[in-house]
């Protein structure tokens, strides 16, 4: 079992920064792809970022793509989402996610799920 804790959301003004962080406990991560997910009030859970076990193969959204970057420090069994340049649209319970080796797009591909932390971007 991995366990995975999100930390880091809040409220930023639109053009702020954030910085989102998944420890994972029970496992370590080295042998699982890392995603990044959101999902705001009344919609789908969205993809965002994600990185395959080794990290060096990364994948984001468009919509996000120059703004977010997703790291993985294997130290500290954490991955990161940096976030900068935040829009209102980026607003939504952000969760991080693991499944084995490589990353998939689609939520359902994965087997372990953070409880998500919030990020609000104002106006």
């Amino acid at each position: 079992q991995v366990q995975l804790v999100e930390s880091g959301g809040g409220l930023v003004q639109a053009g702020g920064s954030l910085r989102l962080s998944c420890a994972a406990s029970g496992r370590t991560l080295s042998r699982y792809a890392l995603g990044w997910f959101r999902q705001a009030p009344g919609k789908e859970r969205e993809f965002v970022a994600a990185t395959n076990w080794s990290g060096h193969s990364t994948d984001y959204t468009d919509s996000v793509k120059g703004r977010f970057t997703i790291s993985r420090d294997k130290t500290k069994n954490t991955v990161y989402l940096q976030m900068i340049s935040l829009k209102p649209e980026d607003t939504a319970v952000y969760y991080c996610a693991a499944r084995l080796w490589e990353y998939r797009s689609s939520w359902y591909s994965y087997d372990y799920w953070g409880q998500g932390t919030q990020v609000t971007v104002s106006s």
